[in-house]
């Protein structure tokens, strides 16, 4: 049962950062954008069962919800907080998988190595910092000259991930593919 280590706001504000004592993953992401995304997964299940919910998504000991912007968020934390600390820790030989949504990105074979260097280059230096904002991004496709994400967590209804966060997202990508073109969907 993870405890609460400390809660956190974004730059999104109708999302709220949970930093947890003990990882619900190992290195999974898990997203979701509704309750039916979440039927399999017990956690997300009883979040999305408290009303306002709109988003889940968790990686390792980091857990963010998104609201709908009719709640306030003192009391909205209060009815969190339990279905939060009830989850299952995840452990090395857990069976604490859940059935989520995977998704396989669209590339054309002679794209991989290149898309295998810009998914190194968002795990190194993009990834981390939208995890500390409590959210994240997912590869949905590239092919040519165009890299097609989706945000997930507080950045996917975040002012800011659509401007400034695309455009630094674009420019850190073309220090090693100079015309790339970065689509969020």
């Amino acid at each position: 049962m993870p405890k609460i280590a400390d809660i956190e706001k974004t730059p999104n504000p109708n999302a709220m950062r949970f930093v947890l004592k003990e990882p619900v993953t190992l290195g999974v992401a898990r997203s979701f954008e509704n309750a039916g995304q979440a039927a399999n997964d017990p956690l997300a299940s009883a979040l999305f069962a408290i009303p306002h919910v709109t988003n889940v998504f968790y990686v390792d000991r980091w857990l963010t919800v998104t609201q709908d912007g009719e709640a306030y968020w003192d009391k909205l934390l209060m009815e969190l907080a339990p279905p939060i600390r009830a989850a299952e820790a995840a452990t090395p030989i857990s069976t604490n998988t859940g059935d989520t949504i995977t998704h396989k990105t669209l590339v054309a074979p002679e794209d991989e190595d290149r898309l295998a260097r810009i998914t190194e280059l968002l795990d190194e230096r993009i990834r981390p910092a939208l995890l500390s904002d409590g959210g994240g991004l997912e590869v949905l496709e590239f092919s040519g000259d165009k890299l097609v994400i989706r945000y997930q967590g507080a950045c996917g209804t975040c002012p800011s991930s659509l401007s400034g966060t695309l455009m630094a997202i674009e420019s850190v990508i073309r220090t090693i593919e100079p015309d790339i073109e970065v689509i969020a969907v």
